[in-house]
């Protein structure tokens, strides 16, 4: 077959074109053909999870259709939640699993290639997960966890113990998983967990919100392998001149930012629905989620003007940037504060 007729879309909601295609499989991952690489397929039948997998999602399939929900949907945001999980894995230490799987599919070692690898590796490496999570998220016991886990009609704030990502991890095969998942606030697997327990307290959204635990927000949508591979011939291009936010600043400070901002965003989604209570209780939530996520941005902005200073820009123009006067960045930046 033509490869033209392999083109896949996970991130824009499509499923990978080794299931969407309905053909025999044979032991062979599809590759999307939109991509500026040279392979047509990768070879699975050494990675015996990812053929396992395979068969399981058609009883996966099912389950969605029986629950009302598009399998499609079901896949689509669970390889948004496990392809974020495969950019945080970098900085796992017990993530053992994924880097022995990658080899599998590079034919027995990524060489020195491992960043080519995992851009290219990553929707068969991580599908058995994405199964996984698919099948965890239509059982309605998972929506009961996560309900008791937030709270019920009384919320708490999520701890590094909480239940409901536990299970989680618990799903998946990692049971050190919990207190990882607990620390990102940016998880689409927040949305529908957020849908699931505003529904059972009978909370609305703003006019026009979807409240779809399947929904996927377009900024939440991983990139795709063709996006990922013109981003690295880009910065290969430029040589790490500076030239390019991706080329100068670490990818472990990338992520931290990122961390940051999401955790604030998702103290604010939380917000939604809030003035309804005593003016004691609305007030006591207000206030703390506002300060919380004042907190996490103002730590964002010190690790992202420490990204930019040690990257070449002039001090000056990042304090404007900052609002702040360049002294006091300064000062700022001198003492560390940019660290966790």
């Amino acid at each position: 077959m033509h490869r033209a007729a392999h083109r896949t879309g996970t991130a824009s909601g499509a499923l990978p074109a080794t299931l969407a295609s309905g053909l025999p499989w044979h032991g062979r991952w599809l590759l999307d053909a939109d991509a500026d690489q040279p392979l047509e397929h990768l070879d699975v039948r050494g990675a015996a999870e990812v053929v396992a997998a395979q068969r399981r999602w058609t009883g996966v399939a099912r389950r969605a259709v029986r629950a009302g929900v598009e399998p499609e949907q079901a896949f689509t945001l669970a390889h948004a939640v496990v392809a974020r999980w495969w950019e945080q894995a970098l900085y796992w230490e017990q993530e053992e699993v994924w880097p022995r799987r990658l080899h599998q599919l590079a034919g027995g070692s990524v060489g020195s290639r491992l960043a080519w690898w995992r851009i290219v590796g990553r929707d068969a490496a991580i599908f058995p997960e994405v199964v996984a999570v698919a099948q965890a998220l239509l059982e309605p016991a998972m929506a009961e966890v996560a309900w008791q886990a937030s709270g019920g009609m009384r919320p708490r704030v999520r701890g590094a113990d909480d239940a409901f990502c536990h299970r989680m991890g618990e799903w998946v095969g990692r049971t050190w998983l919990g207190p990882e998942l607990a620390a990102d606030h940016g998880s689409p697997l927040n949305g529908w967990k957020g849908a699931i327990l505003r529904a059972r307290r009978h909370e609305t959204g703003p006019p026009g919100w979807r409240e779809d635990p399947w929904h996927l927000k377009r900024e939440q949508q991983p990139a795709t392998m063709a996006g990922q591979l013109r981003v690295m011939a880009a910065e290969a291009q430029s040589g790490g001149s500076g030239t390019r936010w991706r080329a100068t600043v670490p990818a472990e400070q990338r992520f931290r930012i990122t961390q940051l901002v999401d955790e604030a965003r998702e103290q604010l989604v939380e917000l939604r629905g809030v003035h309804s209570g005593t003016t004691a209780e609305v007030a006591r939530t207000l206030l703390v989620h506002l300060s919380h996520s004042a907190d996490l941005i103002d730590r964002a902005l010190v690790h992202t003007a420490a990204a930019a200073v040690a990257a070449g820009v002039a001090l000056e123009e990042v304090a404007a940037w900052s609002r702040l006067p360049a002294q006091e960045l300064a000062e700022v930046l001198a003492a560390g504060e940019g660290g966790d």
